[in-house]
């Protein structure tokens, strides 16, 4: 006869049956019998990790509802930060001020608003926007400004939003304009440095909260003023971001707001007709066109570096192309193309406006000159020798992003791409070649640094679009790569799209490399260029930096 035993074991609630079958003749060896036992023992006093009955195992936990989310962020503390806001956002649409709908489709998400103050005197606001749970890419994106900034543009967080990354941007505390610097210090390090840092720390504490856990990654991405905040993120903070994309930055910030001064007092006294000015742009573009590729010349001027034998051959081109030009206005450009130096020393504070870019956008955007002197100090009476000095003094060690140590944000991993317009006249590029100079001598070798910072000048690219190359791939997406694939961006593919067309395409290398011509394949080609070539601001201009 043949004896059945059964075993009942429960593993995570489920019952099993383990049939034993043993003969029933007592020949069975005593060993295997004992051994039998012994396997049905174990199975029968299974560990209480699996579970002794059903009711000890414990039950999947739902997801936090929406509610349970907005629930966590409303008791969220901030550090010197008060919630203003914490809302659920359904519209598909983004209605701006005015009435206009700016963009649509947008996903479902909670809107945080929130105002720090650090210091007195200090007066932050801050804006997240957070995707749903299942759509989130676990990815923080922090947003650059523009100008002096002072207001928040919803606008720029619709697509990362779409993209499933937790966005945030920052005023930088010059709310509600630029004169709330006047003779206030702390803002001038909220809106150097500081706002941009805390609106980082809030940001993932506030992501925390809502999804749970903080980002695997973190990213900036920001042109001209949100390019020095990307730079002074680096430089400052290297912990805050594991990749940043710093687009026309203007990192050396107060002599670049000295060369808009030196531009604008000279145009007050020349000023030049719109005719006037084309002709000096042409010839800026006739008379290097034939440094550059014959697919390009004559349109933009990939390369603006230049000597003061240069200069007096454009200024003399564009007289003959405009008759209307005087000696009054040669003297002018000499000057707007020299850039500015320092009335007693000579030294060099900027460097002057590009061959082929926009002379009547280089100037204007004098509030940091209110900010040290008074709201009531006309600019014209500013000087380039004491006054200089003071202001550099006062503003110079919270604004300027020129630390070329960036080994904390190195080590750490970090990637960062920086990008200039080479027709850019409001933040022209030579401050940032130089500094791409500095942090290649700080670090030793152009291949070390290549390795975690590279550096690109977009052929004639202004501060918006330009004459040139004004389509890129996209820069958060590169440095994404970069940072998490090790996909490495050697060759960006730049094009000139008009009314929806692509009238150029040209690919784009980091510097040194340039876009060079291969005549026998009539196609373009990389070629080393020279390192180097601009004057550097003098060093007594770009203090270090301070808290």
């Amino acid at each position: 006869m043949v004896l059945r035993r059964a075993i009942f074991s429960r593993f995570s609630g489920v019952r099993l049956h383990t049939l034993v079958t043993l003969p029933s003749s007592p020949a069975l060896p005593s060993m295997n019998r004992k051994f039998l036992s012994l396997c049905a023992a174990l199975l029968l006093a299974c560990p209480s990790t699996y579970g002794q009955s059903p009711q000890a195992v414990p039950a999947v936990s739902a997801a936090p509802s929406i509610e349970d989310r907005l629930s966590a962020l409303k008791a969220l503390k901030i550090e010197a930060g008060t919630l203003t806001r914490v809302q659920r956002d359904d519209s598909p649409a983004l209605t701006a001020p005015d009435g206009r709908t700016t963009h649509t489709n947008l996903p479902p998400r909670t809107v945080v608003k929130l105002v720090l103050n650090p210091v007195k005197g200090s007066n932050i606001n801050v804006e997240i926007w957070l995707p749903d749970a299942e759509k989130w890419n676990a990815r923080f994106l922090g947003l650059g400004n523009g100008g002096s900034a002072g207001r928040i543009n919803p606008g720029g967080f619709a697509g990362p939003l779409s993209g499933g990354y937790a966005v945030a941007n920052t005023d930088m505390g010059t709310a509600p304009n630029a004169d709330s610097g006047v003779g206030n210090r702390e803002v001038w390090k909220d809106f150097g440095f500081r706002a941009t840092h805390l609106m980082t720390l809030a940001a993932k504490q506030v992501i925390t909260a809502y999804y749970g856990k903080g980002p695997d990654y973190s990213y900036f991405t920001g042109g001209s003023t949100g390019g020095q905040q990307g730079l002074q993120e680096a430089q400052r903070y290297p912990e805050d971001y594991d990749g940043i994309v710093a687009t026309v930055p203007a990192h050396c910030r107060t002599p670049l707001h000295a060369y808009f001064l030196w531009n604008d007092q000279i145009l007050k006294k020349r000023p030049f007709t719109k005719d006037q000015e084309a002709a000096v742009i042409a010839a800026g573009k006739d008379y290097m066109g034939a440094r550059e590729a014959p697919a390009v010349a004559g349109k933009f001027v990939s390369d603006p570096r230049c000597t003061a034998k240069d200069i007096e051959a454009v200024i003399a081109l564009a007289m003959k192309k405009d008759p209307t030009l005087t000696p009054e206005h040669a003297g002018a450009l000499r000057k707007l193309f020299d850039g500015p130096r320092h009335t007693a020393t000579g030294k060099r504070i900027f460097n002057g406006i590009p061959f082929g870019s926009s002379i009547s956008a280089a100037h204007g955007h004098l509030y940091l000159f209110k900010w040290v002197f008074g709201a009531d100090k006309k600019t014209d009476d500013i000087d380039f020798g004491a006054d200089i000095d003071t202001y550099t003094a006062a503003l110079g060690p919270y604004l300027n992003a020129e630390n070329p140590d960036l080994s904390a944000f190195r080590k750490r991993g970090g990637k960062l791409i920086m990008l200039s317009g080479s027709a850019d006249s409001i933040v022209p590029y030579h401050a940032t070649l130089d500094y791409y100079e500095r942090v290649i001598g700080h670090v030793g070798s152009l291949e070390k640094v290549r390795a975690f910072f590279r550096f690109y000048i977009i052929p004639g690219r202004d501060h918006g679009s330009g004459p040139g190359i004004q389509n890129t791939p996209n820069m958060l997406e590169v440095v994404q790569a970069w940072r998490e694939k090790g996909t490495v961006p050697e060759m960006l593919q730049g094009r000139r799209v008009v009314d929806g067309k692509t009238e150029l395409e040209m690919p784009l290398y980091p510097y040194p490399t340039k876009t060079g011509w291969d005549a026998k394949t009539s196609s373009f080609k990389p070629v080393d260029g020279p390192r180097g070539g601009v004057e550097p601001v003098a060093a007594s201009f770009r203090p270090a930096a301070a808290e």
